[in-house]
């Protein structure tokens, strides 16, 4: 990995979980396997893999691994991911180790509408069960009576008033201004994602592994809760962000954009409302509180090349699945305080399909940095990046981010004449903080320090030869994806 990228490769591309503990953590990805017994259909479907929406992220190893593909001989999109090998490398990371890879889609030759088809059919099954028992029961009860004491309830339904500030109210501002994004390569690959309205002109704010397989000539489109759909393009995506912004062709007047909140307010225990498509299931919204902040994660952007994104997430328990990602994580006032993003999953699905379901742990990036992120790509369409100019270890058990004795790619560990030069750090050097947060892993400090901006200026601690000690840094700056 290069110094621009503030990681080291050591023969590897995706780092361990670097939260303490370490995290491991599933973007949450669409679904695209059809389950048993449900026939495939031709054809994009709103319930295709979010080959990208929520890529769902494997147990963290104790090793990291490359993604997909990050011990040697493994198939490229083996699922689940072989065991990572000892030292993670951020350049070609897929997020297996420390966040668990992301899953590549699967050709949309029928498998695409599987996921919605077998979780609807499933659905339907036990629904028509269920139905069928009542149904008989209601007959035969009625055919062997000769009177009825049922008393009928009110027709009033739904016709009252939801007060300000419940979910019911919340989801019902919200929902309009969601999109479920439907992403398609040029060779027919793509899943299923969300995304919610940024701005009246039209963009669309999501992940990038959401859309990453319709950057170089493939088709993108957006659908509202209210059935409109619309051809979208492109604008900006920043991979090592995991955001992407997106916009509308012919976009309606009426767009309103979501409220946009204040990720650095959030306390541990705000109650929380995330709006997504599970499994294709769109306009579905779930509820629950922030579990964590800071949270170090690492997942893949769904990509060929399996390179890993970096964050210091939001943790909820709100229910995320495949096909949440790129969707708003609101707060109790409905403001959007994070992007949801990848999830914790402890197993690879019902049979074997990979598709990995909400354990309670998932994770976003806060609205704060996706907010500057989203500015930037809108503006020129490129993603910047914070960087100190040094080489670091992401494997486990280095006590903080170490800066590693060689480059990758035979450069320098540390960059001459670089932030971290000038502030004086060598080689072997070990950092343990950020002003005031602790550092565990060299993911850790990466996630950190893109929560900055290029010209930041940041205190860091370290340890040279057992003594602690503190220098500021002058952050730099690396433009686009490399």
């Amino acid at each position: 990995m290069s110094t621009e990228n503030e990681g080291n490769n050591e023969g590897n591309a995706v780092p361990p979980a670097p939260s303490a503990p370490p995290v491991p953590v599933d973007a949450p990805a669409a679904s695209t396997h059809p389950e048993h017994g449900a026939p495939p259909r031709p054809g994009p479907h709103p319930g295709s893999q979010e080959g990208d929406a929520t890529a769902v992220l494997p147990p963290v190893p104790s090793g990291t691994t490359d993604g997909a593909s990050a011990v040697p001989g493994a198939e490229p999109g083996a699922w689940p991911p072989p065991p990572p090998p000892a030292t993670p490398a951020y350049a070609n990371g897929s997020g297996a180790g420390w966040g668990s890879t992301y899953q590549q889609p699967a050709p949309k030759s029928g498998g695409g509408r599987g996921g919605l088809i077998a979780a609807v059919l499933v659905a339907a099954l036990v629904a028509g069960g269920v139905g069928g028992g009542i149904g008989y029961w209601a007959a035969d009860s009625n055919d062997s009576s000769t009177g009825s004491t049922t008393v009928s309830a009110s027709q009033s339904g739904g016709d009252f008033k939801r007060d300000a500030g419940t979910v019911a109210a919340i989801a019902n501002q919200a929902l309009p201004s969601t999109v479920t994004i439907e992403s398609e390569s040029g060779s027919g690959e793509g899943g299923t994602g969300t995304g919610f309205v940024f701005d009246k002109q039209g963009h669309i704010l999501t992940n990038n592994h959401v859309v990453a397989e319709a950057v170089d000539g493939g088709k993108l489109s957006a659908t509202f809760p209210n059935g409109k759909k619309y051809d979208a393009e492109v604008v900006g995506n920043a991979q090592g962000y995991d955001v992407a912004v997106i916009k509308l062709n012919n976009a309606p007047a009426d767009l309103k954009p979501l409220p946009i909140g204040n990720s650095e307010k959030v306390a541990v225990g705000d109650s929380t409302i995330a709006i997504g498509a599970p499994f294709g299931l769109s306009n579905t919204v779930t509820t629950g509180i922030i579990s964590a902040k800071n949270r170090p994660v690492a997942s893949s952007d769904g990509s060929s090349s399996g390179k890993a994104s970096y964050m210091s997430a939001l943790q909820t328990d709100a229910s995320i699945n495949p096909g949440n990602s790129g969707g708003p994580l609101l707060d109790a006032n409905g403001s959007v305080i994070g992007i949801n993003s990848a999830i914790q999953s402890a197993s690879n699905g019902l049979g074997g399909t990979g598709q990995s379901g909400s354990i309670g742990l998932g994770f976003a990036i806060p609205i704060n940095q996706a907010k500057n992120v989203a500015q930037q790509l809108i503006r020129t369409g490129q993603p910047v990046y914070p960087v100190i100019g040094a080489s670091v270890s992401l494997e486990e058990g280095t006590g903080g981010a170490r800066i590693t004795e060689k480059g990758a790619g035979g450069a320098d560990p540390v960059e001459q004449g670089g932030p971290a030069d000038k502030a004086g750090l060598k080689p072997g050097d070990v950092i343990t903080k950020i002003d005031d947060t602790a550092i565990d892993s060299g993911p850790a400090l990466i996630g950190e320090i893109w929560t900055h901006q290029p010209g930041d200026t940041v205190t860091l601690t370290y340890t040279r030869d057992g003594k602690t000690n503190t220098t500021e840094v002058a952050l730099g700056e690396r433009e686009g994806d490399s």
